[in-house]
């Protein structure tokens, strides 16, 4: 068993823009990235900025995450994996307004069965994960996964992370761990654009924003995965609304 402690991928940035974009701007916008900022170091691929994303989802039986009431709709507990990687991050996403914050724990990919099982990790790494979950009536409810390209740079303004995310999909689970059948495509013809920062707009996410004459739209994968998979009573049209997290 392997408990590692704080994640080694970006977590650093306390804000963040995101818009969806048609999928023809979005392959714009991943080409007009990639001759203004850095791959990411973890990337693969041709240009060395492509890895696969999947992340377990937590919510309540009446789906509290989800419909946003009170503290839960400024919170997200999720399991996430990049690539086929033997590590996994146990994480506590928390937002404010356009701020945001990250609480993430390292974890062996084998232990996943045992978050669980009471008693079974008792006084590890993972306890604030596990305490949180049960003390919120939280369990696992869909898992998403998607390809995500992510280009990043330290300006003269502060650090830059720009993500687009495509080819999405959602499944339903009630498992801490991973499945390896993605799902049902979801947001087809679309992409997620996000861009990540502190304090201050980037100077080079500005130039984008008025290049394109991108709108931001707040946006949730995990919302709009809910609604498609059909885990909510709610008409046809709210699988569009959720986009709006």
């Amino acid at each position: 068993m392997q408990v590692i402690g704080p994640g080694t991928r970006p977590t650093g940035f306390t804000a963040e823009i995101k818009f969806v974009v048609d999928a023809s701007i979005g392959e714009q916008i991943r080409e007009w990235a990639r001759t203004r900022l850095h791959s990411d170091p973890h990337g693969a691929g041709p240009f060395g900025d492509e890895y696969r994303v999947s992340s377990v989802y937590f919510d309540t039986d009446a789906r509290d995450v989800y419909h946003r009431r009170g503290s839960y709709g400024r919170s997200k507990y999720r399991i996430r994996r990049y690539q086929d990687d033997a590590l996994v991050f146990l994480e506590r996403k928390l937002r404010n307004g356009s701020r945001l914050a990250k609480r993430r724990t390292t974890v062996d990919l084998t232990i996943l069965p045992l978050l669980a099982m009471p008693g079974a990790l008792n006084g590890d790494g993972t306890a604030w994960f596990r305490r949180r979950v049960a003390l919120r009536g939280l369990q696992p409810i869909c898992q998403v996964s998607y390809s995500r390209v992510a280009r990043m740079g330290t300006m003269s303004d502060g650090p830059a992370r720009l993500t687009i995310d495509e080819r999405i999909h959602a499944l339903r689970t009630a498992s801490f761990t991973f499945d390896a059948n993605p799902g049902a495509p979801v947001l087809d013809g679309s992409m997620i654009l996000e861009l990540k920062y502190r304090d201050v707009v980037p100077a080079v996410f500005r130039q984008l924003i008025e290049e394109f004459r991108l709108t931001p739209r707040r946006s949730s994968k995990y919302r709009v995965a809910v609604s498609t998979l059909g885990l909510v009573a709610a008409p046809p049209e709210e699988a569009t609304r959720s986009l709006d997290a």
